[in-house]
């Protein structure tokens, strides 16, 4: 290492206080994270692209630095899907430092990328204060039956009014209109859960039939009506 003459020619000070980083809880420890490899924990991050025409949300589940595990879920742009299929294959492997500094091809993957490694590196994760921390897999525990992520599509105009098109429960059937012609439930069909029983060999209109469900007052609706063709 370089130094130039006038620091050469410095007086030494003998440094004090030198007690390292603040600790950072990690699953159920606190730890002084001085190397990448000193920092584990599973979280979530969001990312947006420069255009903002899609959003990414990425989930990692990380161990002794190293990325163990991915879930990427995309919305809004066709393109985005195809880069979380190559995502999702490139980070389980690398290190959090090395996944911060690779082109996940997307920016709102990216994006999300930068987010995330901000909460490990803070101590902000989902399990920074489980013993032990979440095992491998846990992603997946996020998508719930069906291994379907959870997606809400909502549209609506002055003057028409409001549409639900899709809900976390799944694909929205009918909304139930009040007398008054205000939402007061809506029927849906669980399509995790539908294809699941179809790829058992259920017949499809069975399984179709078998995962409708409905939410609120809908048995009470003074019409009903087909948010996607009414």
């Amino acid at each position: 290492m370089h130094y130039s003459r006038e620091v050469e020619e410095m007086v030494c000070v003998k440094k004090g206080p030198d007690h390292g980083p603040a600790p950072i809880p990690e699953e159920g420890k606190w730890v002084q994270a001085r190397e990448v490899k000193d920092i584990s924990g599973f979280t979530h991050g969001v990312g947006w692209c420069a255009p903002q025409q899609g959003a990414c949300k990425l989930s990692l589940n990380v161990k002794d630095g190293v990325i163990q595990e991915a879930l990427v879920e995309t919305i809004g742009c066709s393109g985005m899907t195809h880069s979380a299929a190559m995502a999702a294959e490139i980070l389980p492997g690398k290190t959090v430092l090395e996944a911060m500094n690779t082109d996940l091809v997307c920016d709102a993957i990216n994006t999300a990328m930068r987010e995330l490694f901000l909460q490990i590196a803070y101590g902000r994760t989902q399990s920074a204060f489980s013993e032990g921390g979440l095992e491998i897999g846990a992603g997946l525990e996020d998508l719930g039956k069906g291994l379907r992520s959870q997606v809400g599509t909502m549209y609506g105009t002055l003057k028409k009014g409001v549409r639900y098109l899709e809900m976390a429960e799944g694909y929205v059937l009918k909304i139930a209109l009040d007398a008054d012609k205000e939402v007061i439930g809506y029927q849906f069909v669980h399509l995790g859960k539908m294809m699941e029983a179809i790829k058992k060999g259920v017949d499809p209109k069975e399984a179709y039939e078998k995962n409708i469900g409905t939410y609120g007052r809908f048995a009470e609706a003074a019409e009903y009506i087909d948010p996607r063709h009414q």
